[in-house]
């Protein structure tokens, strides 16, 4: 929950931590900008990927961390992408992909990760893929404010 905690660190909004740990998953409920969020960290092991559809319930937002400098998993990480997507119950989720590591010199930039990720083809979805560093906090407010504003709009 690194990725996280580093996001309200860095501002005085008001939110507090709830997390609980079991089968190496956590979950946190966050205020921001009034909207409660209640967040799964469901890590990206494959052992443990076929549980993430048990998490999908409810869900109306999705952020998908992806490593922008980890050229040779890419297309690994489209995959998963594109296999949760289809899932029903994610139907109407909306889909903020945090590109992470945008600091390193050979990261992708958003627009090859869109291109790799093949997000430019969710005709019926509504999506952003916003560069962010997660060390030094860059870009995580923006994603949190576009994801806080699509979900207001429900």
């Amino acid at each position: 929950m690194y990725f996280l905690a580093q996001v309200f660190k860095l501002d005085s909004y008001f939110f507090f931590f709830v997390i609980v740990s079991f089968i190496g998953f956590n979950v946190e409920t966050v205020e921001y900008k009034n909207i409660c969020f209640t967040v799964w960290d469901v890590g990206g092991q494959d052992k443990i990927r076929p549980l993430w559809r048990h998490y999908f319930q409810n869900t109306q937002g999705l952020i998908f961390v992806v490593d922008s400098n980890d050229r040779e998993r890419v297309q690994e990480a489209a995959e998963e992408l594109q296999k949760m997507l289809q899932e029903d119950e994610l139907r109407d989720a909306v889909l903020l992909v945090f590109a992470n590591k945008q600091d390193l010199p050979n990261a992708m930039a958003i627009s090859e990760i869109t291109d790799k990720l093949t997000i430019q083809n969710l005709r019926h979805r509504t999506w952003y893929v916003q560069a962010t560093c997660a060390t030094q906090g860059t870009g995580l407010y923006e994603g949190l404010d576009w994801l806080s504003n699509e979900l207001s709009k429900r």
